[in-house]
């Protein structure tokens, strides 16, 4: 989706513009080289090598419509075919026909926001453009993503994730609803764009919106099925990975798998069996792609397939195994195989338990047709579905069901009431989600005093609104100062909010073992998350000690980012930083109480069945986190 707050401006020349006498009258200096009026530099020799990449796009034959149509529409819905462009170029095109330097009518600098469904595809696409741009990173396209900020105040296009979206238009009311604003700014424009959408879905929201359809330039892709369901999709698709490069012509092979464990044992068992069958296979490269990947090691997928080890001997291939997130916004060239086993990771919410799941579900249509269509983006290609026809025909959704209705619905519900959203009940949601689903978040936001009785926003929960958390860890963190614990809470808060510290290694994992069970507390996972924080400051950061003790030092670094944003928070709302001594009897208790107090709608107590049940509402609780330092028990509970 792209947002523009601007007006229509007189363009400057550009390599936008085709004609020869317009490119006549541009500024040159240096022979050739036209001057870049983003930063009034000259532009590199890549710049014209990417330039004339981006002109084969199919988005840049319909590029004059479509500004047409914007100049001439509020709101418009772009539909474009996988790899036609129109992420990259979509927002370009409006930079170049809006007048971003004039202030608006309040006195502000206006910019072009374009948000990514996940933060991976929010970083990867804004680079990509700043080097289309022939701009610095940072600079005039930025990105901000949950606890990182790449821009400047020179910034005039950000790439940026639906959350932070809304944490700006929290500061900005005057952006509180897109359907309303839209009523109240002339000057705010409108563009929602997919691959997938129910594009009469969002006509029908936005009445009026016109529709335009971007072909993509996707070649031929034959689809295979499986004759049988198959027993063990991971087996299958690491089988069918090592037969396409015994089998089938060259070309780079995508996998779909489900997430980071089952990717890295891909990974391991592909390399191991490629090398077992010797000099009668080329060379492979296994790339594994997901979201918590640093983002060195992501850029990888981007790399090409190895050479021949040795003159006319069997070619490279490039094997990408990765998560859904290959499936939009991120774009391989040079993939040619396919492999779709049907799954992916979704996240789903029990709001009787009020806790949230990843559930690994079948994908829906969609997504499949999605995945099929990055095998043809540069030649004929394949895609093998390690599923039976007739499951696709009958057993997959036509569309995968909106996030709204499988989330919790807390923060939404406390972002809507910041925003100044008073009828939550009747708020024109396009996916309605369910009422007990609603109702619970009501009651959750009321228990923990973010809404009184009439569901008024309170004081607290104007602080709680504040924090890039969700509202239970939010309370934990409001009110630890009271509990004389804040220091604590904060190390804490930020540990959850980073992904998991704890590495291991498949080839380590009993010494991986060992080393997490040094840092276990006796009272569970967030003061084991603790203890390991601790040590790393203790140890001064120190990367070789992370190594040594299986401790991912970038979760370490960004969970230090993080505790440092939300110190700067608690700083404007005056609450104080403090802990109890470490030798007290009352320094894991006031913890405890802390926790407790955002987290008491999750206490259980164990049955003699070896079940947990909730002590509100006796609702089941199957298992424990994903940490699995498993507490004492007090007295059975």
């Amino acid at each position: 989706m792209v947002l523009m707050m601007g007006t229509e401006r007189k363009r400057k020349l550009s390599l936008f513009d085709d004609s020869a006498a317009a490119t006549a009258k541009m500024v040159k200096t240096n022979g050739n080289n036209l001057i870049n009026h983003w930063n009034g530099k000259p532009y590199s020799a890549r710049y014209y090598d990417i330039f004339d990449k981006r002109k084969t796009l199919p988005v840049w034959q319909q590029k004059d419509d479509f500004l047409q149509v914007f100049k001439d529409n509020q709101t418009l819905i772009l539909v474009g075919e996988t790899g036609s462009g129109k992420t990259t170029q979509i927002p370009q095109f409006v930079l170049e026909a809006v007048d971003l330097e004039t202030p608006d009518k309040r006195g502000k600098k206006m910019m072009i926001a374009c948000t990514q469904p996940r933060r991976m595809a929010a970083m990867s696409v804004s680079r990509r453009v700043a080097e289309e741009m022939d701009v610095t990173i940072g600079e005039q396209v930025g990105y901000s993503v949950r606890f990182e900020d790449c821009s400047s105040a020179r910034t005039v296009l950000k790439y940026l994730t639906d959350g932070m979206l809304l944490r700006e238009a929290m500061t900005d009311p005057l952006l509180e609803r897109y359907k309303e604003v839209l009523k109240k700014r002339p000057d705010l424009k409108l563009v929602v764009m997919s691959a997938t959408i129910d594009a009469e879905k969002f006509q029908g929201y936005f009445v009026g919106a016109p529709l335009m359809k971007v072909p993509g330039r996707l070649h031929p892709v034959e689809i295979f099925y499986t004759e049988e369901p198959e027993r063990d999709y991971f087996e299958a698709a690491v089988r069918t990975v090592v037969q396409i490069h015994m089998c089938e012509p060259a070309g780079d092979i995508l996998v779909f798998l489900t997430g980071e464990e089952e990717i890295e044992d891909a990974c391991c068992k592909i390399s191991k069996e490629v090398a077992n069958l010797g000099d009668q296979v080329g060379p492979v490269k296994v790339v594994p792609l997901y979201s918590t990947l640093p983002p060195a090691m992501q850029q990888r997928i981007f790399e090409p397939a190895p050479p021949p080890v040795k003159d006319g001997g069997p070619t490279g291939r490039k094997i990408v195994v990765s998560t859904n997130i290959a499936e939009t916004s991120l774009t391989i060239d040079g993939i040619v195989y396919v492999i779709d086993p049907g799954f992916a990771k979704q996240k789903v919410y029990n709001p009787r338990v009020c806790g949230e799941s990843l559930l690994v579900s079948p994908i829906s249509k969609a997504s499949a047709h999605q995945r099929s269509g990055r095998a043809g983006r540069t030649q004929p290609g394949k895609c093998f579905r390690l599923y039976t026809e007739r499951s696709f025909n009958n057993d997959l959704k036509p569309q995968t069901d909106p996030e709204i209705l499988r989330t919790n619905l807390a923060n939404i519900v406390l972002t809507l009431k910041k925003l100044g959203i008073d009828d939550i009940v009747h708020f024109d949601f396009m996916d309605p989600p369910a009422v007990e689903t609603l109702s619970r978040a009501l009651e959750l936001l009321n228990y923990l005093g973010a809404l009184d009785d009439e569901c008024n926003l309170t004081k607290l929960g104007e602080i709680m609104s504040e924090f890039p958390l969700d509202p239970q860890m939010s309370k934990m963190l409001v009110v630890s100062p009271e509990f004389n614990c804040s220091n604590e809470i904060l190390s804490i808060s930020a540990m959850l909010s980073v992904p998991n510290c704890f590495i291991r290694p498949r080839q380590a994992l009993k010494a991986a073992d060992e080393a997490k069970a040094r840092f276990g507390h006796i009272d569970g996972d967030h003061l084991t998350l603790l203890n390991v924080y601790h040590a790393y400051k203790q140890n001064n950061e120190d990367a070789s000690w992370c190594y040594n003790n299986f401790i991912n030092n970038r979760a370490l670094k960004l969970a230090d980012n993080v505790r440092q944003q939300l110190v700067r928070i608690m700083a404007r709302f005056n609450l104080k930083l403090c802990s109890t001594d470490f030798n007290s009897r009352d320094y894991y208790i006031n913890i405890r109480k802390s926790m407790l107090a955002g987290y008491f709608m999750q206490v259980a107590h164990l049955e003699r069945t070896g079940h947990y049940l909730t002590v509100k509402d006796n609702q089941v609780w199957l298992k424990l986190g994903p940490i699995k330092v498993v507490p004492r028990m007090h007295n059975g509970a």
